[in-house]
C-alpha cells in the first residue's frame, strides 16, 4: 500500500499504527517523530508505535480545499478534521472518516484506519491515516 509518507505509519501485530517518538528521559510523546524532546529538551527520543484507538477530543468539517502544500485531489470533497486523544500519549490532529457533524460526538471512541487520499501520477492509490468512529452516535 502506498502512503502519503511512509515515515508516519508502522506495522504492528494489531495492524498499522502511527509512528511517534517517546522521550526516554521524561516520557513525552510526539507525532510525527522528533529527534528532540519538546518537554525536557533532551535528545533521547525513541520510535514508538502510538495507540490505534482513542477518543474524539474535538472536531470540525473542512469545507473548502486547503492551500498548498495540500496534495489532495482537485475535485474537493469536505472532510472531517479533529483531534483524537490517544490514552497516555498525546492528542493527534487527524483527518476523520466521517464528515457529517451529526454523526460525530466529542468523547466518542475512535480507531485508526488507512484511507484512500488521492491518485498518483502513475495511477496508484495513495493512502493517508484517518480516525473512524467505533460506533454511531446514540447507540
Amino acid at each position: 500500500m502506498r502512503l502519503v509518507d511512509d515515515a508516519l505509519v508502522t506495522d504492528t501485530p494489531d495492524g498499522p499504527a502511527l509512528l511517534g517518538s517517546r522521550c526516554a528521559d521524561c516520557a513525552a510523546c510526539t507525532f510525527p517523530r522528533q529527534a528532540g524532546c519538546p518537554r525536557c529538551t533532551g535528545d533521547s527520543m525513541v520510535d514508538t508505535p502510538l495507540a490505534r484507538n482513542g477518543t474524539l477530543w474535538t472536531f470540525t468539517v473542512q469545507g473548502f480545499r486547503p492551500k498548498e502544500p495540500y496534495a489532495g485531489p482537485e475535485e474537493f470533497e469536505p472532510f472531517g478534521l479533529g483531534y483524537v486523544e490517544l490514552p497516555g500519549q498525546l492528542l493527534v490532529e487527524t483527518r476523520l472518516t466521517e464528515s457529517d457533524p451529526e454523526a460525530l460526538e466529542i468523547g466518542m471512541p475512535m480507531h485508526l484506519e488507512l484511507v484512500p487520499f488521492r491518485t498518483a501520477d502513475d495511477g496508484a492509490t495513495v493512502h493517508t491515516f484517518a480516525f473512524a468512529p467505533d460506533r454511531e452516535v446514540g447507540t
